[in-house]
């Protein structure tokens, strides 16, 4: 299926990639029913739904309701099947489906899409929290621009409302363009009040969701409410990934081999969940700024040579072999007990903070080719 707000194309393909059928609905209720009576032709069928955490979802999400199996297809595999098709490339709903449709008969480990309502509601409250801190940066931004004006020197750059009042109290300017622009400050500062307690009940809300979860994410240095929301509604099922150097690969922390003939060098991979990027790096930056294990790598790696930058990204590496050991854990633990007595298996070769881990995978740059087994076998349960 190639979905769009108010239609889906889709295309009807066999596990031998012959084409039986296909058309176009409409995404109402009466266009919703036709497909669901067309395709109700193949008993057998797993729908194939490129963007089911975008564009597609409204419709996926309608899918599972209604018991149907779902697969997820990132676009960009999609958009490389069509580039490497015949037709020149060109882009039409009924070329994206079929592209969607041989990549949904081809490839072995697409995520399913699950209905996990508290997944669901983490997601929600987590980009909620996500655009209230985007608001509050454009408004202390507005609020900076209104005090120098107003202030010589301005204010400094951590500002709280608080601290934006007092420094607004002193000013009493004469003229009328003096005035509006200390009007318009007060606006915005009463506006970040506002916004910072929304965000404190935000955060409250979303800790006691993510500690219903049982994840033990939040034992994590660096690792907050939001961290935590975000790596498990992005993530979802951790067993997707077969080691931690796909995960690396995914979330971009892995960096890309760069070398040329006898100089061997690596460089930042710029692609990657950007998202889970993000709290990755602000989890770096937290344990940099108190001693913590990743500072003391930290200084390990600038001790052996690298650069700053290098070493952050060393850093980050690590902290992802981190975060996918722990909810890999969190996987393993979640699973019921098979009998009575004895210890939860763990697949754990070495910390990923240790002072002598087994291999450098800061050093390593992407994963090999795809092998037989997709998904990482989580350890039985005894």
């Amino acid at each position: 299926m190639d979905p769009h707000k108010r239609s889906a194309t889709i295309e009807v393909m066999t596990a031998d990639e012959a084409v039986l059928g296909g058309g176009r609905f409409a995404t109402d209720s009466e266009g919703y029913a036709q497909m669901l009576r067309y395709a109700g032709q193949w008993p057998d069928r797993v729908w194939a739904v490129e963007g089911c955490a975008g564009i597609g979802k409204h419709i996926a999400v309608r899918l599972l309701a209604d018991g149907e199996q779902v697969v997820d297809v990132p676009p960009k595999l999609s958009a490389r099947t069509r580039v490497f098709s015949t037709g020149q490339g060109r882009k039409t709903d009924e070329t994206d489906a079929h592209s969607v449709a041989v990549v949904g008969t081809r490839m072995s480990g697409l995520r399913p899409v699950v209905n996990d309502e508290q997944l669901a509601v983490l997601r929600l409250l987590v980009d909620r929290r996500r655009s209230l801190g985007e608001e509050h940066t454009r408004k202390v931004s507005q609020l900076h621009q209104l005090l120098l004006e107003l202030i010589p020197g301005g204010a400094k750059r951590d500002l709280s409302a608080a601290q934006a009042k007092a420094l607004l109290a002193g000013v009493r300017p004469r003229d009328i363009a003096g005035k509006t622009r200390r009007r318009v400050a007060a606006e915005l500062i009463a506006d970040l009040e506002k916004i910072y307690a929304r965000k404190k009940a935000a955060n409250k809300e979303l800790t006691e969701l993510v500690t219903e979860t049982g994840t033990t994410l939040l034992d994590l240095h660096g690792i907050g409410p939001t961290g935590a929301a975000r790596l498990l509604v992005e993530v979802g099922d951790i067993t997707r990934f077969p080691n931690k150097a796909h995960f690396a690969s995914w979330n971009g922390t892995a960096p890309i081999d760069a070398s040329s003939g006898d100089n061997v060098r690596h460089r930042l991979s710029r692609r990657g969940n950007r998202q889970i990027n993000r709290v990755l790096h602000t989890m770096a930056r937290v344990q940099l700024r108190n001693p913590t294990p990743g500072r003391e790598y930290y200084d390990r790696k600038k001790a052996d040579g690298k650069a700053p930058m290098e070493a952050m990204r060393c850093v980050k590496r690590r902290l992802s072999d981190i975060v996918f050991q722990t909810m890999l854990n969190d996987a393993v633990a979640a699973r019921p007990r098979t009998g009575p007595g004895g210890q939860r298996g763990n697949v754990s070769e070495s910390s990923a903070t240790g002072s002598h881990p087994r291999t450098s995978s800061s050093d390593k740059s992407l994963p090999g080719p795809v092998t037989a087994n997709p998904r990482t076998p989580i350890p039985a349960a005894s």
